[in-house]
């Protein structure tokens, strides 16, 4: 297998459209608050990938009760997960939230730990960079993380209980299907939220129409299609190790698109964190060669 292969380059593009995603998210709420966005884009989601799921119909695993109780446990999840992060990204950069929100990567081997699993010095050592990163990234001098971040990585946890969910019923069930279910779940809870908590009009969403187009459509249907399609070849360790660079394009995003700027201490945290994931989801040497013969 060439180093950089086609179904490389795919997950690189899901990275990037998950990172400018964050952009999308923070440019929404100059019109809608982060239920109302939250709703509208689950939706779109769960829309943008129903010619999918028809078009696999042939290679779909057998439905039932684990599919209607595991989207509803994954909605549920990702709905909290998303909530924290589009709260948070009213009072910190999009910059911030990519690279805070990324932390689930390194948090995941280390909620393994609870569930019996085992872990090595390699994660261990990828754990202690992302601390020190994320603690140069949003504590001040006194000891104090700033409210968004500190939203950002409750958002996190969420989303390391969504990678624990969604490991455990991939296997059980169609991920399409799981994937429109969860979506749609989510969207009922961020409607009820958006209701009870936001007044919502039309023209709200119609002026918020192109960020919903890309976090709904873009970020939600296209690029799951795209990591679908890309990590078939790709070892699960080299998937994720592609995929946490998703904070880098936040960071590009958040440069590029709404002018925010980071100082010396900022971009020593998010060094850090970046090496943190890097680290703990880098292949060891034997899974190396098994990459290799394959």
């Amino acid at each position: 297998m060439p180093f950089v292969s086609p179904s490389h380059l795919l997950l690189i593009c899901v990275a990037a459209i998950w990172g400018f995603a964050f952009v999308a998210q923070s440019a929404g709420m100059e019109y809608l608050g982060p239920h109302s966005f939250n709703a509208a884009r689950f939706m779109l989601g769960a829309l943008s990938l129903l010619p999918l799921w028809f078009l696999m119909t042939k290679k779909r695993l057998p439905q039932g009760k684990t599919l209607l109780f595991g989207g509803l446990a994954a909605g549920t999840v990702m709905f909290g997960g998303f909530s924290f992060q589009q709260i948070g990204l009213q009072y910190t950069t999009a910059g911030n939230a990519g690279f805070i929100t990324s932390m689930y990567i390194v948090m995941v081997p280390v909620a393994g730990i609870l569930l019996g699993q085992s872990t090595n010095i390699q994660t261990w050592s990828g754990v202690i960079l992302a601390v020190l990163g994320l603690y140069s990234l949003s504590i001040g001098p006194d000891l104090t993380i700033g409210y968004g971040d500190l939203l950002e990585l409750i958002g996190a946890l969420f989303w390391t209980a969504h990678v624990i969910i969604i490991g455990w019923l991939s296997r059980k069930v169609d991920a399409i299907g799981l994937s429109i279910s969860q979506f749609l779940v989510a969207a009922l809870w961020a409607t009820i939220a958006a209701i009870l908590y936001e007044t919502p009009v039309l023209v709200d969403f119609q002026a918020a129409w192109l960020p919903l187009l890309y976090a709904g459509v873009a970020s939600s249907g296209i690029a799951c299609t795209l990591q679908i399609i890309g990590q078939r070849k790709i070892q699960p360790s080299i998937t994720a190790l592609i995929l946490s660079t998703e904070a880098i394009f936040a960071v590009l995003g958040g440069w590029l698109l709404l002018d925010e700027t980071f100082g010396s201490k900022e971009l020593l945290g998010c060094s850090l964190m970046l090496a943190g994931m890097l680290v703990s989801q880098w292949p060891s040497r034997k899974s190396r060669a098994a990459m290799v013969q394959s």
